[in-house]
């Protein structure tokens, strides 16, 4: 009951207004319809206006962009008081003009001044909640312990919940404030802040309202908004409420509008991290996982997704990115258009190109809440921000900003803390930054708006260029005469050791190989050569990296288009290793040495003619024809041999071994394996100290494993036991798997069953690091069957 209104008042009390149809003349109570509003209604003229033009309510939904259920709500009377702009576009869609245009607005208009009238008196009402949320088990629950949390004497409880734009932040605390309510019997209380406007909310404004809202009349509010931020926290104290704070701009909103102590509780949302709020408890909302985002659509579109089946929902859901408001979104157009089917839409989403447009319906559009934090960036930061699209990979860190901002370091720092700050970008590891793939589309479209083609082309010049030279450089660390450069570009990022040139090629992996991707189509053959090139070393420290046969394809590619057979017939090499080790595909490394063969031999390139015949036997080894694999193997030797290049000799001598050891000929291998070593161990050689540290414990474990055949089994253990210790440092790959897997079964053929069980684990471990997944469970279970 209203204040200072008995029963018996209240009728006589209630406020009359000049009534729209009859221009003022009559006056309608509040409390009782106007039988001139009423004949007829809204929903009848809608029905008899949509009927006359021979429209189903799907049609007008597709004609009008209005969702079928928002029409569906109005013809049936459920929604009285349609927003004005939802009525303009239904009488757009049906050409509508003159008295019927007019009357139908006139009759929405005057059904929102019904409600007003009739809606409950209270102020800060919370607004209804959505009939198909979805999902959000962990954060629900989250939200029901800070509710219930004890709180210490003169401490309060605040819960912040952060996330970007789109991401339901509004949506999950009016479900969750719904479902606390009967947990706070004297009020569940929401304010808009406005925090993503031109003008947010004033503190004494909001401190007005909730006053109101705790039953404090007007003329009783205290005039400046820190004795009124004192008078609402008292009122707190002794009674329990909850509020919720929606849209918050900042920490000096928020500070003067949370409780100081008491059952109460406060709720706030906000794109922005406010990390200057002491004593918050945080919850970060990000995209749904995919059977949450499919049950959202399903929920929205109904039968529909029973209809198009699963694959099709799913395809559609990742294209939404798992947003909330993305999602709805589609599921309204869906719902709007029921000639769509959910394949067709998804074939339409799938072109990145005009993808953002999809996501609109009705007044809701993506690219509108994406835009509000981007109007809230400085300069710099939006600068930063739309010109980070032309990156080509999926993550970015400060030097890559510097680059594309055109400014110093320090400067791209605090444009990413302003832009992670907003939502706008993703804070990662190690001071790495990721896109949603709907903002990277955003900050795309913000480019080709706000910078010239020109500057466009420019900007994603010096991007690919300085990815591909930091690419090269990089590289060439592990490339014998190369290492630290002696004079980088004055722009490159400085790499001292070879460990910051190894986390810098693996950390920008997509970004440099997306960089040499765009600079083949761009025909920068000598760019994308140069980076091939060197990548040939580093390549032997990610043995299983996914991207070298790419790498080494666009090599050969670019040399054949520079006319350069000896870079040609040399990338064709090292895609014939990428093939026989990585890949394991033995008739495709012959196939990639065998073209190299043909191609160094025309040009009589005696260096890569040696190459070709060593990955020909890998090849051959592999096939099991093991008398050719011997006979090519030999032929490099003697080639190696007569150049004097010892690091490749030696490659040559320890290939050799490999195709006599697997050919049965185990004293032979032995011996080539000993020349090997004695090669790798001998300062005087002439080989290359990074490459004889790298490979002595993979010839000691070759040889190991010879003299175990040779029943040598105590040598052997002690052979294989080095080369396992020589390789811990080293990243784990197959080469450590199986010599750990070799010194475990002898050691349990020498009833050392312990140390077994300890070398199968071990085995077990280093196999599953380097993706060897059926090598992992049978040493797994060898391990635990041992005694």
């Amino acid at each position: 009951m209203l204040a200072g209104f008995n029963g018996s008042s209240v009728t006589s009390s209630w406020p009359q207004y000049a009534c729209p149809h009859t221009n003022g003349s009559h006056a309608c109570s509040a409390r009782t319809r106007c039988p001139i509003a009423d004949d007829p209604n809204l929903a009848e003229l809608l029905r008899r206006h949509r009927q006359t033009a021979r429209l189903t309510l799907e049609q007008l939904a597709e004609a009008s962009g209005v969702s079928a259920r928002t029409l569906s709500d109005m013809e049936r009377g459920r929604s009285r008081g349609p927003q004005h702009r939802t009525v303009i576009a239904v009488a757009d869609a049906l050409s509508l003009t003159g008295e019927g245009r007019e009357r139908l607005i006139a009759l929405a208009r005057d059904g929102r001044l019904r409600d007003h009238w009739t809606r409950p008196a209270g102020l800060c009402e919370l607004p209804r909640s959505v009939e198909d949320f979805t999902g959000r088990p962990a954060e629900l629950a989250w939200m029901d312990e800070l509710v219930h949390a004890e709180v210490s004497p003169g401490g309060a409880v605040v819960g912040l919940v952060t996330g970007s734009a789109g991401s339901g932040k509004t949506t999950f605390v009016i479900r969750a404030a719904h479902a606390l309510r009967p947990g706070f019997p004297d009020g569940v209380f929401f304010l808009d802040l406005f925090g993503m406007s031109a003008q947010p909310r004033p503190v004494e404004d909001a401190l007005g309202l909730l006053l109101g809202a705790l039953g404090v009349a007007e003329r009783q509010l205290p005039a400046d908004a820190q004795a009124r931020a004192s008078l609402y926290r008292s009122l707190l104290r002794d009674r329990q409420v909850l509020v919720v704070l929606d849209d918050a701009a900042s920490e000096e909103q928020i500070r003067p509008l949370l409780a100081a102590d008491g059952p109460s509780r406060v709720l706030v949302t906000s794109r922005r991290l406010l990390a200057g709020l002491e004593g918050v408890r945080r919850l970060v909302l990000g995209p749904l996982q995919l059977p949450e985002a499919m049950d959202l659509l399903t929920g929205i579109v109904g039968e529909r997704s029973v209809t198009d089946g699963p694959v099709a929902l799913s395809r559609l859901a990742q294209l939404c990115g798992g947003l909330p408001l993305a999602l709805r979104i589609i599921g309204n157009r869906l719902l709007s258009r029921p000639g769509w089917s959910i394949t067709e839409l998804a074939a339409r989403l799938s072109d990145e190109e005009g993808r953002l447009e999809h996501f609109k319906a009705g007044d809701l559009k993506i690219a509108n809440a994406f835009g509000m934090s981007y109007e809230q960036l400085g300069v710099v930061a939006r600068r930063v921000f739309r010109r980070l699209s032309v990156v080509p990979g999926q993550d970015i860190d400060a030097e890559v900003a510097a680059v594309v901002g055109a400014v110093e370091r320090a400067a791209a720092w605090d444009a990413l803390d302003e832009l992670v700050d907003l939502g706008l970008l993703q804070d990662g590891a190690a001071g790495r930054y990721r896109f949603h793939d709907l903002v990277r589309l955003f900050a795309r479209d913000r480019l080709q708006r706000e910078e010239t083609a020109a500057d466009r082309t420019a900007l994603t010049v010096e991007v690919r260029s300085w990815l591909l030279r930091m690419a090269t450089m990089a590289g060439r660390w592990f490339e014998p005469g190369y290492g630290r450069p002696d004079g980088p570009d004055a722009d490159l990022v400085v790499l001292s050791d070879l460990e910051e040139a190894d986390r810098w090629l693996r950390a920008n992996l997509d970004n440099w190989l997306g960089a040499l991707r765009q600079a083949q189509d761009a025909g920068e053959y000598a760019a994308v050569l140069d980076c091939a090139e060197a990548m040939h070393w580093f390549s032997d420290q990610w043995v299983h990296g996914p991207h070298w046969q790419e790498v080494f394809t666009l090599g050969a590619r670019a040399a054949g288009a520079l006319g350069d057979l000896v870079q040609q017939a040399t990338q064709l090499n090292y895609l014939s290793w990428v093939h026989a080790i990585p890949l394991d595909d033995p008739e495709g490394a012959l196939r990639c040495a065998a073209e190299a063969l043909d191609l160094a031999t025309r040009v009589e390139a005696t260096t890569q003619i040696a190459w070709s015949h060593s990955y020909i036997a890998i090849a051959r080894r592999k096939l099991k024809h093991f008398e050719a694999a011997v006979s090519s193997a030999s032929r490099a030797v003697k080639l190696f041999g007569s150049l004097g290049d010892t690091d490749a000799y030696f490659s040559s001598i320890s290939n050799l071994g490999y195709c006599l050891r697997d050919a049965g000929c185990h004293a032979e291998a032995a011996e080539r394996f000993r020349e090997a070593l004695a090669l790798v161990s001998d300062e005087r050689s002439g080989i290359t100290p990074s490459i004889a540290a790298h490979l002595r414990p993979h010839y000691l474990a070759d040889l190991g494993r010879c003299l175990a055949q040779l029943g040598h089994r105590s040598e052997a253990i002690t052979t294989l036991t080095e080369a396992t210790d020589l390789m811990e440092p080293y990243d784990s790959d197959y080469h450590q798997g199986g010599a750990l897997e070799a010194l475990a079964a002898l050691l349990a053929r020498d009833c050392r069953m312990q140390e077994s069980r300890r070398a199968y684990a071990r085995a077990a471990a280093v196999f599953e690091a380097s993706g060897e997944l059926e090598a992992h469970r049978r040493c797994r279970d060898l391990a635990a069957g041992a005694p």
